[in-house]
């Protein structure tokens, strides 16, 4: 049995080498992959059960595959907006794009935008939670709350003024009866642009009362756009400074909007009581006394088209439009698991959950210990070219060393025969 064991023990010498050597092929060829992470060859004896004091009866070598899941890889700026990575713990959550069901994960964020608006990266969309304009998540983030991340969900952008802020000087040197105007800009929840003329009238010593006139259109001031009510009565201290309104808040409304849009409501954010941060009372020191009007700002925006998509460091994808605005659309989930080198490794860099693994924990960027996302840049491979070199040569070695014990072996039963002759 000595000479057929030896004979097993190489033969079981170069079929673990093979694989060795088939590791080290793989983790070469994928040195440049994004996020790849190289697979390291493990060895194990295999002892034979007859052996004893007095004869030894050989066993062999078994080898198996252990994938460095949880080996950083450094991380590379790229120019593409769409590109992430995670700094530390944590996978990327994807969804099959052709099944639409299949949740796996991955550390590749080489992300681009399909025909369809969706994050796309070999076949699979990358998902997170629906947010509203300041980045909360709308809802739990759980993965029921999942969906796959769509940069079209919101490809216009426009929203209605609710507050307008007004800073001025009403000339306390004005008679009884005295009107000025002042205009200001507002839109409808359509993204549409109309002016609305403010007439200022003194009504008695330190009161005032503000009226607006219909809106209309920016383009043609002939063209009344809607209706607007609310008149404003404001009051002034003996120092100048603003006692109160009323209404307080002070707000006007604007109905039948000829576009279509929603009656809006706005608040007129017209300066504290009893300071001078925004309607005033002071002497004009003119000859023919006139309002000075230092601010008129509305919130609200024109009509937008979308015009690019970026991601933060906080893992929220950002959707700016061509209105100038940028408003968070959704949050990339980060998952982690209780044993992440349990996880099943498909093609592309694509990971399964198993029983090993455990079920993905799902977080935000930089929370409860998962990693923290960054954007244009990509995870490098962990393959360094130099250590897998010294791997192969010392595969190589072993492999020849195995077959010059298969040659001895077969010289040795050469000699054997020769003497049974």
């Amino acid at each position: 049995m000595s000479l057929t064991g030896a004979l097993s023990s190489a033969i079981s010498a170069l079929n673990a080498q093979s694989q060795a050597l088939s590791m080290i092929s793989d983790n070469i060829a994928n040195s440049d992959t994004t996020a790849y992470k190289t697979t390291s060859s493990l060895f194990q004896s295999l002892v034979t059960a007859s052996g004893s004091s007095t004869s030894y009866a050989s066993g062999g070598v078994a080898v198996s595959g252990r994938s460095n899941i949880t080996q950083q890889g450094l991380l590379a700026a790229t120019s593409s907006a769409t590109d992430i990575a995670i700094q530390g713990n944590g996978f990327f959550a994807v969804k099959d794009a052709i099944s639409g069901g299949l949740i796996a994960y991955t550390r590749n964020g080489a992300f681009t935008i399909n025909n369809a608006g969706y994050l796309e990266n070999n076949g699979y969309y990358l998902v997170g939670w629906r947010t509203d304009a300041d980045g909360n998540v709308v809802g739990s983030q759980s993965a029921s709350n999942l969906q796959a991340i769509n940069t079209q969900v919101a490809s216009t952008s426009g929203s209605a003024t609710t507050k307008t802020t007004i800073a001025a000087n009403l000339p306390s040197d004005a008679v009884t009866g005295d009107t000025y105007s002042s205009s200001m800009t507002i839109y409808d929840s359509l993204g549409a642009a109309s002016s609305i003329q403010v007439t200022w009238t003194k009504t008695g010593t330190n009161t005032w009362s503000a009226s607006f006139g219909n809106p209309t259109s920016t383009s043609d001031s002939t063209t009344e756009t809607g209706t607007t009510s609310g008149t404003i009565d404001i009051t002034f201290n003996s120092d100048g400074s603003l006692a109160g309104t009323s209404p307080s808040p002070a707000t006007i409304s604007v109905t039948g909007w000829t576009d279509g849009a929603s009656d809006s409501v706005i608040e007129l954010n017209l300066g504290t009581a009893g300071k001078t941060d925004g309607l005033t009372q002071y002497a004009s020191g003119e000859t023919t006394p006139s309002v000075n009007v230092t601010q008129i700002s509305s919130d609200g925006l024109a009509y937008g088209t979308l015009s690019s998509i970026s991601i933060g460091k906080n893992g929220v994808v950002n959707a700016t439009y061509s209105n100038g605005q940028t408003i968070a659309i959704y949050k990339i989930a980060v998952a982690t698991f209780a044993d992440s080198s349990g996880l099943a490794a498909q093609s592309n860099g694509i990971y399964t959950a198993t029983v090993t693994s455990g079920n993905a924990v799902l977080q935000a960027s930089g929370e409860n210990g998962a990693g923290t996302v960054y954007s244009s840049e990509l995870e490098s491979s962990t393959t360094d070219i130099s250590d897998q070199f010294a791997s192969m040569i010392s595969a190589q070695q072993a492999y020849s060393a195995a077959s010059q014990v298969i040659s001895t072996v077969s010289k040795m039963y050469d000699t054997l025969i020769s003497a049974m002759r």
